[in-house]
């Protein structure tokens, strides 16, 4: 872009007659160049002062020497009149004031570091029933895992393997709190000094390895491997190796009957990896049932790919072509079965036919960071008149929209329902079931996560659409329309995987969404 197109597009956006597609291309341009930013500012710092000399004299005219080029031309065009009035000056600003937000944001948003509190995450889960789910930091307080089994990863490098019912506490990365519940631990070297706290007593540098069961009444321990120290109350402490157990009653201190632990809990990891083949197995078997729904327009398993061709499970079978994303493990742990959309310029490039009164997209999407003003979700190329919008903002707003007329500016072509933040970088890595149900009958757009309706839009007016129209589209990307000959584009591709991505011409209702939700998690 040269300084003099450069200057044009500046204008432009000024004067608010700055066209859509050229208003995305100078986006683009001030993400990549500081000359651009630099001369935007320069420019708003100017029409600024112009409007405080303006208001000064009443509303009499800015002398065309104090600008450049920019002045020049609006004192060349028929409203240059209206430019004189503080009013219109006014609104100008106005319309370059969310800009200005944003990047006042972005700059104090890099002044400050992002914070999270935990000190571990959930690592996996089979037919736990508690409040966590898979990627989820461990929160502080009592955590109760009612039944199942639970893997935890502590950031010291402790693995607890837990069943219910189970009720602990985290009290810090090196340190556990333990009323019941079965559990394994493995220890490594640098986290020497782990504790475990009981009613009976503390466990004191397990490992590497130890197996135990523990109730309010008494605390059973086995050594898998290594050395253990255990420091009951009001009692000389004990050390056990190897293959030793011990049975400590908070009422009488150490009593026999203490048995191997090894076979309880050596299979927490099989019957893990057991009910997880189990749940997804389920969940093809349901994905199977609604590949049959006539209104299902595509579905992608990202696993079904072959070299660039994803395969669309759909009866449609509009297969989509891989752009750059890279082969990564899905949610289920499988090796290739996602699709990273993090280097700049990956995509799925799709087409969908066809007009549609009603929308629903569905994903489940593992989100790295929001590190762009726009993550891609799925978009239609450009944005023409009722084409499908779908994206998750930098604050973790969802974002969709169908362009519902033609109207010039900002805000008056389409109703663009947001949803409250899902994601901040405390959810970094964790999987999330993303869906957006768009009813062109009601005349509303749902959003939900994990099956949860979390916020609801009611469309007004003229920004009701009267249908929805797809076309040519990307998936984890924004591409202009194909014929373009600039280079520069817009950095929207999500920094995040995507494993599985569904659309359907109709409005799934909520017990639709939440089964899928449920069905489909690991």
């Amino acid at each position: 872009m040269t300084a003099e197109e450069r200057d044009e597009l500046i204008d432009g956006l000024l004067d608010g007659e700055i066209s859509e597609a050229d208003f995305l291309r100078l986006e683009a341009e001030m993400h990549i160049d500081p000359e651009v930013r630099q001369a935007y500012y320069e420019r708003l710092k100017l029409d600024t002062n112009l409007q405080v000399e303006a208001e000064s004299r009443g509303g009499g005219r800015p002398d065309s020497s104090t600008g450049g080029r920019a002045i020049r031309r609006r004192q060349e065009s028929p409203g240059w009149l209206g430019w004189a009035s503080a009013a219109v000056l006014a609104v100008l600003v106005a319309l370059l004031g969310w800009k200005v937000n944003r990047d006042a944001e972005a700059a104090a948003g890099r002044n400050e570091e992002p914070i999270a509190s935990g000190f571990g995450v959930v690592a996996g889960q089979s037919e736990a029933d508690w409040d966590l789910n898979p990627g989820d930091l461990l929160p502080q307080g009592p955590i109760h895992l009612k039944s199942g089994i639970a893997r935890l990863d502590l950031f010291s490098g402790v693995t607890a393997i837990i069943e219910g019912e189970a009720e602990f506490e985290v009290l810090s990365s090196m340190e556990l709190a333990v009323t019941r519940g079965k559990i394994r631990l493995k220890v490594p070297n640098l986290a020497r000094g782990f504790r475990v706290r009981t009613a009976g007593g503390e466990v004191v540098d397990p490992g590497p390895e130890l197996a135990l069961r523990i109730s309010p009444e008494q605390t059973d321990l086995q050594v898998v491997d290594g050395r253990t120290e255990w420091h009951p109350l009001s009692n000389p402490v004990r050390i056990l190796l190897d293959g030793e157990t011990l049975r400590w009653s908070v009422a009488e201190g150490e009593v026999t009957g203490a048995t191997a632990l090894v076979g309880d809990v050596a299979e927490f990891e099989n019957r893990m990896a057991q009910q997880h083949a189990e749940r997804k197995e389920a969940w093809d078997k349901l994905r199977n049932s609604l590949r049959g729904d006539p209104a299902l327009l595509a579905w992608f398993s990202m696993d079904r790919a072959e070299d660039r061709t994803l395969a669309d499970q759909s009866s449609a079978m509009r297969d989509g072509t891989i752009v750059r994303a890279a082969r990564v493990p899905d949610r289920w742990g499988a090796e290739s079965g996602g699709l990273d959309f993090s280097p700049t310029g990956s995509r799925v490039r799709v087409e969908i036919p066809g007009d549609h009164e009603s929308l629903t997209l569905m994903c489940w999407a593992k989100i790295d960071s929001l590190d762009r003003w726009y993550n891609s979700l799925f978009l239609t190329d450009g944005h023409e008149l009722h084409e499908p919008h779908w994206q998750i903002m930098d604050d973790g707003r969802i974002f969709f929209s169908v362009k519902a007329n033609e109207a010039a500016g900002k805000g008056k072509d389409k109703h663009i329902a947001f949803s409250p933040p899902i994601w901040t970088p405390a959810e970094s890595g964790k999987w999330l079931h993303i869906a957006t149900v768009f009813d062109g009958k009601a005349k509303t757009t749902t959003h939900y996560v994990n099956g949860e309706a979390i916020s609801r839009d009611e469309i007004l007016g003229d920004l009701r659409p009267e249908k929805v129209r797809i076309g040519a589209a990307s998936i984890g990307n924004w591409s202009d329309p194909r014929h373009r000959t600039d280079p520069h584009f817009a950095v929207r591709n999500l920094n995040g995987t995507i494993d599985e991505f569904a659309i359907f011409a109709r409005p799934l209702n909520a017990e639709e969404v939440r089964e899928i939700a449920e069905k489909s998690m690991p």
